[in-house]
């Protein structure tokens, strides 16, 4: 796999990416277009194999730090509307470049706001043809509550209703830990060592205001329109980002779908414990649904739709 670093803009703001390609390729390529997950930076070792495995199959993927995360320009505001905008930003990146064909793009996105994002981006841009979503979150709201007790929810809405009185009469808000004080993390997610590599550059201070966003943040909304094809991954008992949200998200899908389903597992020990298994599946996704950008077929005909359980073996 061949690594280059490359700058595109996004709204005016200088944004750092890696394009990512087969040894050895003759003319254009079909690609894969990722944004990190939450709080995630483009260069995490997490994502290099799943990039091996798909340039290994003919694949371009084009991974970027959003704005005013990692090595990109802007401020370091958490928002999945900025996220967003930086997506349909690098879908058009990909498509001026001479080595990538623009009828072939699809989006990977790995990980709660990183997996959600990927559901919204297909819903929105018609040039992604085919969707991957590895343990998202499909609804902001019910993702911040199930992480607290009901006292702590009830006492995080009276905070953030205070933070908006503060920054309307002052100009200016709390700023707290984005992991500590608006995700707030399982004991597996302080233990896991899986994203220790980037784990020392992410911000420890954003305005609380993020919050906000994350509440409003609806991708099981989009996916009821989505007619693009989709991948949902996801793991049985996930105490990080909810089974169900998964779950919800594909039975939500309007257009070829599928699910795999991890058992026996945990949120962060899936990457390793079913990497074999469900790389592939999110290889031949690609594959069947970026095989021809020329001749488009869409029916309303064909199997039912199933669920795929991955076991250890």
């Amino acid at each position: 796999m061949r690594s280059e670093d490359v700058v595109f803009y996004s709204e005016g703001s200088r944004v750092s990416a890696s394009w990512r390609t087969p040894d050895r390729f003759d003319g254009s390529l079909r690609a894969i277009v990722q944004g990190p997950g939450w709080l995630g930076l483009k260069d995490a070792n997490l994502y290099v194999r799943y990039h091996e495995a798909l340039t290994a199959a003919g694949f371009g993927v084009l991974i970027f730090d959003y704005r005013g995360f990692g090595d990109s320009e802007g401020e370091k505001k958490l928002s999945p509307a900025v996220q967003l905008q930086d997506l349909r930003n690098a879908v058009t990146y990909l498509t001026t470049r001479d080595d990538v064909d623009s009828d072939r793009i699809g989006v990977f996105g790995s990980g709660g706001t990183g997996g959600g994002n990927a559901v919204l981006l297909a819903a929105v841009d018609d040039r992604v043809r085919a969707a991957v979503s590895q343990l998202p979150v499909a609804n902001g709201r019910d993702w911040l509550h199930r992480m607290r007790s009901e006292y702590e929810w009830l006492d995080f809405l009276k905070g953030l209703d205070d933070d908006r009185r503060e920054r309307v009469t002052t100009g200016k808000g709390r700023l707290v830990h984005p992991r500590e004080e608006i995700m707030v993390p399982t004991p597996e997610r302080r233990a896991t060592k899986v994203k220790a590599d980037v784990d020392g550059r992410i911000p420890t201070a954003v305005s609380l205001a993020a919050a906000d966003e994350i509440l409003e943040y609806d991708p099981l909304t989009a996916a009821r329109t989505l007619t693009t094809p989709l991948l949902v991954v996801g793991i049985e008992g996930d105490a990080t980002t909810p089974t169900d949200h998964a779950v919800a998200i594909y039975e939500a899908a309007k257009g070829p779908r599928s699910l795999v389903m991890q058992r026996h597992t945990t949120h962060y020990a899936a990457y390793d414990k079913y990497w074999e298994q469900v790389t592939p599946a999110i290889v031949s996704w690609f594959d069947t649904y970026l095989a021809n950008g020329d001749v488009v077929i869409t029916t309303q005909d064909g199997p039912p739709a199933s669920v795929t359980y991955v076991e250890e073996r």
